[in-house]
Order: C-alpha cells, then structure tokens, then sequence
C-alpha cells in the first residue's frame, strides 16, 4: 500500500488556534500554556501535520497529556534526519486550511550529508525578522539604509530571512549569491584553489556593488569578512559607507570578532546571528542595555571572557547544551562549560523538538523570563552523522 494511504485527509477550512500560539511580536507567553496549547495544535487530528499525527503512534507517550514544559521535549525522538525524505506538505498543518500563507521550502546547507527540508510560513519569518529588525533599532543602525548580502539564496532560508529583514528596516537589498555546497565540495575533495576563486569571485562581485551603491548594512559570514579583510581597498569602502555589519551562517573566534570590531571595522556595528535550517532562522546576539540613540546606542553583550553570546526567542526557539561525550542522554553541562548543542523549535506553524544539532557551546544562562540556555563561543563538532564537518564560507 503506498505512504499516502496512511496520510490524514486533505487539509478543510482553516482552525482559529488559541490565542497564546499567536500572541504579538515582544510578547513572550507563558511556556508551559504554551508548550501545552502547541502539543494540543500539533497532534490535533483536525489541526497537525500529516507527518506528526502518523508519527504520534510511534512515540510511546501522549503528547497532549505528557508533554507539558519545555524540558518534556527532551521527550521526542530527534526526527531531522527523516526530513531528507518526507514529502514536505506532509509537514504543513492540516489547521491552516488548504491555502496557507508560505514563504516557501527551504533547504538545509548539506553539510553532513543529503539535505534536509522544512517549509516556512509567512508568520514566522515576520516574527523572525521583527526581532532582528528591533536589534538594528536598539544597536543605533538607521532605517532607511540600503543591504549588501554576501550569502547563499537558493533553496537556503538565509537569503529570504535577511532580505525580509532589510525590507522590514527601510532599505533595498543588493545580493551576491553564494553557493556554499560547491564550495564543501571542492575542499573535501582537496580542491583548495579552486574553492579560492571561487571566493575570489564572490569578492569582486561585492566590491562593484559597495563602490557603486551607498550600502550602509553589510550581511555575510565570518570566512568572506576575513577574507575582505584582506583588500585594503574593500577595508575603506566599507568604513567609509557601512555602518552595520550582520554576521552568521558559520563560526568566528573571539580573537577574530575581536579584531573586526577593534582595528579592521572600528566604528561598525558587528551583529552576530547563530541558526540554520532546522531552526527555522537563528538566535541573535545579545543586546546590552541602551536606548538606542545616536548617542546612547546599545551595544551587545558579551561574557566576561568577551564571547559572542546567542539568546533564541523562547519558547519559539529554546536551546539546552548537553555533555558531548553522551549526547544521547541529554545531560546538561555545568554553566559555563563547553557542550553540544540541543535545539527545539515549537511554533504553530513548525515542530522540531530534541535536535542534536553539530555545533558545540559554552552554556550560558538565560536571560530573565526566557527558558531554557544561551550559547557562547559556537563551533561545529569535527564529525556528525558520520560525516567530516566542513564549514566552507557558510
């Protein structure tokens, strides 16, 4: 019998869902109301996915009645690694009717192996980028200033996420497209020097556009900043014209965040986003306190040893930091000790709970009235799901 047998009927009229799933951009809801409003969305045969209400048989617990805290999600099965085969509208919830608003299907960078895929809706993408859109607002970066992005588009959510949030700050987006699988590709296969032209080309690209165009926002990741940072000229046209810079998509040291900040770009405003795929976006850098004014800008908040430091927005996006020697047990380290990652995202429109992601971090504590942990210093493992580890440029 084929798999779409066993599928749930065809989406009908959308569900009002309860109204802690949808509260407002800033307001954060209690976790456990919503933690339990999302179990009851999610495996609710007119409301869940296609995908959950098959997998729900398999579990071995009731997650309406058993899954009541962010900390019950350590609960699931970590179900990523099925997302390189599941027919993608299989993940949709049937509670939004047969016509939701979707940004698209986005795929993940392929870094361990086939990718993985989830779908995006339009409501969460806006939640998404309103949070990093505020951060530039609390930073001292302008609205109204026009985006260079040195980042992949494609099937990669990254360029839709930064693209949305340049629009929602006031400015038009100039992209330089980066294909960050080829790039893996050709270093696993010991093919450095063209995997330097390649870079090399990127790099031109960008150096048209920032001499051509008045950018004032700069969005790349740390491999392309490093290695603008070569070109003396690339160095003055972006201290010259840019007056933020917004980092993610791979890691960067203390000593080189440092050095950004402090000689190559002093005077722009590094901003720091950790995510990927599976988290539907990223957490972004803390924000220390500040008005936001010209004079008066926030600035971000490191530990007292100056790492970068990433609050997710909980309970959307909530992080623990596990001992790397037994993931599979889900101990948390000692604050302040390094460990690897945990990821879960729970929203009305997504759920990916108990993710062992491939990067390591120091834990940090939260910040008051958030849930879960923080993350310093992140870096990916050297291997995952039995695959080398290569970063690349993103």
């Amino acid at each position: 019998m084929p798999e779409s047998a066993h599928r749930p009927p065809a989406a009908g009229a959308p569900v009002a869902a309860p109204e802690v799933l949808n509260v407002p951009f800033g307001t954060r809801p209690d976790p456990d109301e919503y933690i339990q409003a999302a179990m009851a969305w999610h495996f609710g045969p007119e409301t869940g996915s296609p995908f959950w209400l098959a997998r729900a048989a398999s579990l071995g617990f009731d997650p309406v009645k058993e899954v009541r805290t962010v900390a019950d999600l350590s609960r699931f099965p970590d179900v990523t690694g099925e997302l390189r085969q599941v027919p993608v509208r299989d993940l949709i919830p049937r509670g939004y009717g047969p016509a939701p608003d979707l940004v698209g299907v986005f795929e993940s960078g392929g870094t361990t192996g086939i990718p993985k895929r989830i779908v995006c809706f339009r409501e969460w993408m806006d939640r998404l980028t309103h949070g990093m859109s505020a951060d530039l607002d609390r930073l001292g970066i302008p609205r109204g200033l026009d985006w260079l992005a040195i980042a992949p588009s494609g099937p990669h959510m990254v360029g839709e996420m930064v693209g949305t949030t340049a629009a929602r700050h006031g400015g038009m987006m100039f992209r330089i497209d980066m294909d960050p699988r080829w790039v893996k590709r050709l270093i696993a296969a010991g093919r450095g020097q063209e995997a330097d032209a390649y870079v090399d080309h990127l790099v031109e690209q960008a150096e048209h556009v920032l001499r051509t165009q008045d950018i004032g926002v700069l969005m790349t990741t740390p491999p392309m900043l490093e290695r603008l940072a070569r070109n003396d000229d690339l160095v003055e046209l972006v201290r010259e014209k840019v007056q933020g810079i917004m980092w993610g998509g791979a890691h960067m040291t203390a000593d080189t965040r440092d050095l950004l900040r402090s000689e190559v770009f002093p005077g722009v405003k590094l901003y720091g986003t950790y995510g990927n795929t599976m988290m539907l976006g990223g957490a972004t850098e803390r924000i220390a306190d500040g008005d936001g004014s010209a004079d008066g800008a926030a600035t971000t908040g490191d530990t007292d040893d100056g790492l970068c430091v990433f609050d997710p927005q909980t309970p959307f996006v909530t992080f623990s930091v596990v001992d790397p020697a037994d993931p599979a047990s889900r101990t948390p380290v000692a604050y302040g000790e390094r460990g690897q990652v945990v990821m879960s995202h729970v929203s009305r429109s997504c759920l990916l709970p108990n993710n062992l992601e491939r990067d390591l971090a120091v834990r940090v504590p939260a910040p008051a009235g958030a849930v879960g942990d923080s993350v310093a210093d992140v870096g990916p493992v050297a291997v995952f799901d039995d695959e080398k580890v290569i970063e690349g440029v993103y």
